[in-house]
């Protein structure tokens, strides 16, 4: 029993040094994301002639690198495991930044958006940080290993609006260079970091030994729990880039500055981690459908405030429970996806569910400048509560399920 109790402290220990070394690269190398969402669309519109409708294309370009590389980088970490994995999304991340500056030095507007779609696959390997750290978790603390490592976007949210600010001008005539060559360091930095990650791919014994018994992913994706956290997910992320990508465009629009406008995203993305330290706590206690619903409250929050009025105030309040509500809902959805594969289904399970959300967050940052250009900031918003009324119908429907069906 004194064996069993050291070895389940030892697995505890190990999980933690994990979580906290992925929230730290989260926090380096997360901190490229904010800074193209929050100049893809100004330097978009900077670089773009009389017509401005597809200024959002940039943050387009790099959600849909997350969503292209979600499948290619689930491949990568399982050949050369998470920590040769990690490194190489790195790197990915650091080619990006350099092809986004050189595009701004040349004024060209899709290789500028290229290099955002490139700096979006090396997102798409921060974007599997949490699931090594659920996997490397024992499951009691599955719930906190995603959201320490999620926490790790405090300093995101703090270091990548910072850069913005202080960078913008730094290789100036031309805007936004400095910010854009700034990712090079940020990779590096969080290389350094990753090489001190250590994760036993043989560690899951469930792994190795049931990788005959996986089920086919059509027989995964097609659970009532999985259907439903992944759509929840989806419209949680969904929501969130979209009101988000057009909210620095709407502000900048109403006579705000640029700095409104980063510093606007840099409270969104405070508000998006800050809860991380306990939301998993609030998950184990009250569970995760719960935690999503809350979620999604608040997404409805957000829509109210935006709507109610044009001051800073509004759009600050709006982007703090935008952020809040991505918080609860993402972080809910993701640990009921966690819990519906076995160990050794994670991989292609983990790749797919990252394909099918970050080609719908995609899908909805450029349809975020496409509506603003139609029709406006209260558009943007008023769009909110028709997606969130469909995840409360997902969401009742599995409790249904649940109660019809125990024990799944």
């Amino acid at each position: 029993m004194t064996a069993a109790t050291a070895v389940v402290a030892g697995a505890g220990r190990e999980a933690r040094r994990t979580a906290l070394l992925l929230a730290a690269a989260q926090a380096i190398v997360g901190s490229a994301a904010p800074i193209a969402i929050s100049l893809g669309a100004l330097a978009g519109q900077y670089l773009l002639g009389p017509d401005k409708s597809l200024a959002t294309a940039p943050v387009t370009g790099f959600n849909l690198g997350v969503a292209l590389g979600a499948l290619p980088a689930a491949a990568i970490i399982r050949r050369l495991g998470h920590r040769g994995g990690f490194m190489t999304g790195t790197v990915i991340t650091a080619l990006g930044g350099l092809i986004a500056t050189l595009a701004l030095f040349q004024a060209s507007f899709w290789l500028f958006a290229f290099g955002l779609g490139v700096i979006g696959v090396g997102g798409a390997f921060v974007q599997q940080f949490r699931f090594a750290a659920a996997d490397n978790a024992p499951p009691q603390f599955k719930a906190r290993a995603i959201s320490f490592v999620l926490a790790g976007g405090i300093v995101t949210a703090i270091l990548g609006p910072q850069i913005v600010i202080f960078t913008r001008e730094l290789l100036a005539p031309v805007m936004f260079a400095g910010s854009f060559a700034s990712i090079l360091v940020l990779a590096a930095a969080g290389a350094v970091i990753l090489s001190f990650l250590h994760i036993s791919t043989g560690k899951s014994g469930s792994a190795g030994t049931a990788a005959s018994d996986a089920r086919p992913l059509v027989e995964i994706a097609t659970q009532p729990r999985f259907v439903a956290a992944l759509f929840c997910a989806v419209c949680a992320y969904a929501l969130m880039s979209f009101v988000m990508t057009g909210a620095p465009l709407a502000m900048v629009g109403c006579g705000l500055s640029t700095d409104d406008a980063t510093l606007g995203i840099s409270w969104h993305v405070m508000a998006m981690f800050g809860p991380s330290f306990f939301t998993g706590s609030l998950i184990h206690r009250f569970g995760a459908e719960r935690i999503v619903a809350i979620g999604l409250v608040l997404l409805i929050g957000c829509a109210a405030v935006a709507l109610s009025g044009l001051e800073l105030w509004h759009f600050w309040t709006a982007l703090i429970l935008l952020g809040l509500g991505w918080n609860f809902g993402f972080i809910g959805a993701t640990a009921m996806v966690a819990a519906s594969y076995h160990p050794s289904e994670k991989g292609k399970v983990q790749g797919f569910h990252d394909f099918v959300l970050f080609g719908s967050v995609a899908f909805a940052s450029l349809m975020s400048g496409a509506v603003y250009n139609a029709w406006g900031w209260t558009m943007l918003n008023w769009l909110v509560f028709p997606v969130v009324a469909l995840c409360f119908v997902a969401l009742g429907a599995l409790r249904i399920t649940g109660l019809r069906r125990p024990g799944i």
